[in-house]
């Protein structure tokens, strides 16, 4: 990981953009991990790729998300301008408009009921839009909307090992179904890390999606692990009803989860915020897969 600062954000600033030397900088809470968010003065954010494997990604949403901005009833990013590497920082990084609101926690949804019919209607909306030119699922967005069989080897042994305490032949079991079936339809566009830390709220509602850097074309199924990363079980069936996906594909959102899910246990220090996460995502899906076989 690259070492981002407060003042490596303003020398880039400052020597590439100096129209805007004179606005204030400062880090944002919740920056995220692909990339480090900064606030540059009150109406725009520089974000900066923390690694050379999502540096791909600037010239990506710098290219698409002003074409997807009309075709979408929620704010996304707004590029406003690209950043070149310098000796101090390798990446291409990217100016954009700033988008009011705060992450999504377990306190700050009003009605998870609404929230899964507002996200269920985003998703359609974004599905909808042409994806005939768009970039297939592949290493630039570490195959989001691709077949999850390219996790299998990581995901089986994740399970081989698990202390979780959950049943591994009935997460085998989860797995094998979500690999059972692939994607036949036209690709549609997906987003590719629909979490919590990428959906924006304000007063209690969705307002504002962020982060599309695992953008791509293919199948939906990745963008749908809500359903158990974050819904409860009343608000899964409002979002499932809304979203209208076939059952296999459900079945393959499930397995995109489940990866998800495991690899967040098992990867990060036990007692972790992460770890603690990974668990509880594991516990819900178990839930719903048991209630529903």
């Amino acid at each position: 990981m690259l070492e981002i600062t407060t003042e490596l954000v303003r020398g880039l600033i400052d020597s590439q953009f100096p129209q805007w030397s004179d606005f204030p900088i400062r880090p944002v809470e919740k920056s995220g991990h692909d990339n480090r968010t900064y606030r540059l003065g009150e109406a725009m954010s520089v974000r900066l790729p923390s690694h050379a494997r999502y540096a791909a990604a600037v010239a990506k949403e710098t290219h698409w998300l002003q074409q997807f901005k009309s075709q979408l009833s929620l704010p996304i990013p707004s590029p406003i301008a690209v950043g070149e590497p310098t000796a101090q920082y390798p990446l291409p990084w990217s100016v954009n408009r700033w988008l009011e609101g705060e992450t999504i926690t377990a306190s700050n949804v009003r009605d998870r009921g609404r929230l899964a019919q507002d996200l269920a209607a985003f998703l359609q909306e974004l599905q909808a839009i042409d994806a005939s030119n768009g970039m297939p699922a592949g290493k630039h967005n570490f195959y989001r909307g691709g077949n999850l069989a390219v996790y299998n080897e990581d995901t089986r042994m994740v399970m081989e090992k698990l202390d979780s305490g959950h049943d591994p032949r009935l997460l085998a079991e989860i797995w094998a179904l979500a690999l059972s079936t692939t994607y036949t339809d036209d690709p549609v566009w997906v987003h590719g890390d629909v979490a919590v830390g990428n959906l924006l709220v304000q007063d209690g509602r969705l307002s504002g999606i962020i982060d599309f850097g695992t953008m791509g074309t293919g199948d939906p199924a990745c963008d749908l692990v809500m359903a158990w990363t974050y819904f409860d079980a009343a608000s899964r069936k409002e979002f499932i009803a809304n979203i209208g996906a076939p059952p296999d594909m459900m079945e393959r959102a499930r397995g995109w989860a489940l990866w998800k899910a495991l690899i967040s246990y098992d990867w990060n220090e036990r007692g972790s915020e992460l770890s603690k996460w990974g668990r509880q995502v594991l516990d819900a899906i178990v839930d719903e897969y048991e209630t529903n076989v």
